[in-house]
Order: structure tokens, then C-alpha cells, then sequence
């Protein structure tokens, strides 16, 4: 397969002021595109659009069903969640065949993401949808091509001009059958769709891959934190222990959301303790990501200042599962850092516990059951200082806490790099879409 770029300056779709259009390519109302493509309406790419089953397509689905009736929240970039489909029967298939769906017709999300595109996979060729743009298959265009086409900026800009609504945006079919946008031949078209297909496929391995590891770390994490499985040349027994043996504890300074900015001291905001993905802060590797609050620190109350191998987990929750949410503070620079509103800080009373250990070991399912036991509320559920200080513990020696800690750190690091890569080859895919939908980069 050939690979050939445009002259250095091509700038995408749009010509810059004072540059010439390179040889090869033309001006047109889309933009700067191939002398050789098109810029073609979705009515003159598909002739043939409708919209799915306009109606509650609650009324339709059976415990009994076989047919898939897919809906918006089934349709993601490029994909379809057609195993979390709801079912309708036979019977209700025949009905309603107008909306019927077969394999390579794409489906539009109409209401709520709007533009939302993906192509109806082989295995449930023949399903229903309901409140979906449908653009049928056609000989003349590839519909791998068309769904990448539609949902990169080149499409979903055009949605952005067209759609309406406050609680929830949409958009009409006879808005969207006149969004154009530039077109090779369909033998390019398959080209830049396999490519694509390609980087997606590396994509899909990798997060199936982290999905895979994350779940060995959990089962890991699970019999080693508990003693089920014992790492050779340990055999001491296990003590436990009430974390108000271990902490101190004390509130935090509280300030909102609003108060914070990219000046003064770090501070950590509860909120960021829920969203986080980790189980530590490391102040120094992070700093530049830190909220601010700008404060002089002899208004902060010496407890609320963190220090390397604190824990801070939220005294607040909406869910159970979130009252045991905590971080565990890397700050061996010693730099001032404030804990925020919602947080109960746990400062060591003993060494008893290794700091990296402490990154796992309050994540057993014994402890969250306990943080649940003593959840308070409603609607928020919330942990005191005194109840947290009774929570249990079971740890080992210091030895076995710092050879599990460096198990876990070390399938940690794997899982960062394998984010990292996951990242990398996102970007290398959104850096192919925009040379390759526009035929910046020719691959025939």
C-alpha cells in the first residue's frame, strides 16, 4: 500500500491565510481536500436514511425476547453495546421492520449525545432500534469510512450547528442529510478505514489487557491483605488492630471549590479524593496538578498540613462504597500541603505500619464492610473520627507488610505503563483521523 503526504503547506481543511494550496489539492467550500475527492452530502453518500421506532420502546420489551431493540445508550463511537440490548419478541420484530437493522446500516444517536455514530455488527443483523438516525448500506461508500467520518470533528461540528434542546440536545434527519463532508473513492474510503479499524483494534487489546491485569491485582491484593496466601519464608502470626491504636486523627481546612486556583499552597479537596483512581498522592510528581488555595499556612491548623505517610480518606459520601475512599500522602520533600473540607487526616502514632503498605491495605472487603457498618445518612453517607478510630485492622510484620506492598507496586507500575501506552495510542489514532480524513496522508 502506498502512503503519500501533501507538501508541508497543507493545513488540514481549512487554507491559511497567505498560503498557496498545495499541488495536487483544491479549494472547496469544505475546506482544502484531494483534487480526486468529493465533497458529498450524507443524502448523495447514502440515499437512503430514517429514524428508528419513534415510541417508548419499553412497550416492546419481553422477558422472553431474542431480538435486540437497541437504543442510544447502547450506541458508543464507533461501537455497539448490543449484549447489554434490551429484548423484544418475534412477533414485535415483524411489527415494527421498518426499523429493523442489518449488518454495515449505521445508527445515530438522535437525543441526549447527539451524532453518535457506530455500524451495526454482524452478529445482531436483523435488531430493532428505536429514536436513531439510520443510514443504510450502500454499494457506493465503505460504512467503516462514513461512521469515522461522522464521529470526528468533520461530523459531529455539523451536529453542533443543527441540534436543539436544554435537558437534552437533538437534532433532526432533515438536518443531517444535508452535513457534507470530503470523500475519496470507495477503494480509499476502505484504505482509511482499515488503518483506522487497526488502531482500534491495538486500543481494544490494551484496555482488555488492563481490564485483565487490574483484575489479577484485585485478587492479589485480596488474598495477600487478608493472610489467605502468604508469601514464602513468613509464617508469624497476624495482629489486629483498631486504627485509633495506629492514627491520630483531625479535620481538615475547609474551603470550596471556588476558592481554589493555581496560586498558593496544594490543597486537597475531598472531591478529588472520590474521582481519583489511586490510592496515593505524590506531591512532588503531582505538584503541577494540585489545586491551590491562597492562604498564609499560620492559618491552617498544623493537623490539617500533610505530611509524607499520612491517610486522608472523606467523612462524606453519596454512595456506601465511597465512605472508604482515602489517599495515602507521598511527601517526602516535606511541602506544604493542605487537607480540605470533607476530610479526616490519620497521622501515625506508631511506625508500625510501612507507608507503602498503607497505600493497600485499606482496601480489603472487610474494611469497606466496616466503613459501611458505620456510614450515617440518607442521601450522604458519612464517617466520623471516632468511628473510623474503631474500625479494625489485620496486618503483619513489617517484613510482610513491605514484601506484599512491593508485590502490589510493582503490578502497579506495570498498570501505569500500560495507561501510559493506552494514552499514546489514543493520541496516535486522533493524529491519524485528522491526517487521513482529510487526505493529508494517502494511503492508495
Amino acid at each position: 500500500m502506498e502512503v503519500r503526504e501533501a507538501s508541508a503547506g497543507y493545513a488540514g481543511l481549512t487554507e491559511l491565510p497567505g498560503e498557496a494550496v498545495p499541488f495536487g489539492y483544491k479549494q472547496t467550500e469544505a475546506g482544502v481536500i484531494p483534487e480526486d475527492w468529493e465533497v458529498r452530502t450524507l443524502r448523495q453518500i447514502s440515499p437512503s436514511q430514517s429514524v428508528g421506532l419513534v415510541i417508548n420502546p419499553s412497550t416492546y420489551y419481553v422477558s422472553d425476547g431474542t431480538v435486540p431493540m437497541l437504543v442510544g445508550s447502547n450506541v458508543k463511537a464507533n461501537h455497539i453495546d448490543w449484549e447489554s440490548a434490551r429484548r423484544i419478541s418475534d412477533s414485535s420484530n415483524r411489527l415494527i421492520s421498518a426499523s429493523r437493522l442489518a449488518a454495515g446500516d449505521l445508527v445515530t444517536v438522535r437525543v441526549g449525545e447527539p451524532g453518535t455514530t457506530a455500524v451495526v455488527p454482524p452478529e445482531i443483523d436483523g435488531c430493532n432500534c428505536a429514536s436513531m438516525m439510520i443510514v443504510r448500506k450502500g454499494a457506493g461508500f465503505d460504512s467503516r469510512w462514513l461512521c469515522y467520518v461522522m464521529n470526528s470533528w468533520l461530523g459531529l461540528r455539523q451536529v453542533e450547528h443543527v441540534q436543539y434542546g436544554t435537558a437534552q440536545k437533538q437534532f433532526n434527519i432533515s438536518d443531517a442529510v444535508h452535513f457534507a463532508y470530503p470523500s475519496p473513492r470507495l477503494n480509499e474510503q476502505t484504505a482509511i478505514a482499515q488503518a483506522l479499524s487497526d488502531a482500534d483494534g491495538l486500543i481494544e487489546s490494551l484496555e482488555q489487557l488492563i481490564a485483565k491485569k487490574r483484575q489479577i491485582k484485585q485478587g492479589t491484593m485480596q488474598a495477600l491483605l487478608t493472610g489467605k496466601q502468604r508469601l514464602p519464608g513468613f509464617e508469624d502470626k497476624w495482629h489486629r488492630k483498631a486504627l485509633s491504636e495506629l492514627f491520630d486523627f483531625s479535620g481538615g481546612y475547609s474551603a470550596s471549590r471556588d476558592q481554589l486556583s493555581a496560586e498558593g499552597h496544594c490543597y486537597l479537596h475531598y472531591g478529588d479524593i472520590h474521582t481519583s483512581t489511586k490510592s496515593f498522592v505524590d506531591v512532588t510528581a503531582e505538584r503541577q496538578e494540585l489545586p491551590r488555595l491562597d492562604i498564609p499556612l499560620n492559618k491552617v491548623n498544623a493537623n490539617s498540613l500533610l505530611k509524607d505517610g499520612d491517610v486522608v480518606f472523606v467523612d462524606a459520601s453519596e454512595d456506601d462504597e465511597g465512605t472508604s475512599k482515602h489517599v495515602v500522602i507521598i511527601n517526602r520533600d516535606d511541602a506544604p500541603f493542605i487537607s480540605g473540607l470533607h476530610t479526616i487526616v490519620a497521622k501515625s502514632k506508631t511506625d508500625e505500619l510501612d507507608h507503602a503498605f498503607r497505600r493497600y491495605c485499606f482496601q480489603t472487603s472487610d474494611i469497606k464492610q466496616q466503613f459501611r457498618f458505620f456510614a450515617v445518612g440518607t442521601k450522604v453517607s458519612g464517617v466520623s473520627k471516632s468511628n473510623i478510630g474503631k474500625i479494625e485492622l489485620s496486618m503483619p510484620s513489617s517484613d510482610e507488610q513491605h514484601a506484599i506492598a512491593t508485590i502490589l507496586t510493582d503490578m502497579d507500575t506495570e498498570l501505569a505503563e500500560l495507561e501510559t501506552r493506552l494514552a499514546k495510542t489514543r493520541q496516535l489514532k486522533q493524529g491519524m483521523m485528522q491526517e487521513l480524513l482529510t487526505g493529508r496522508i494517502r494511503l492508495v
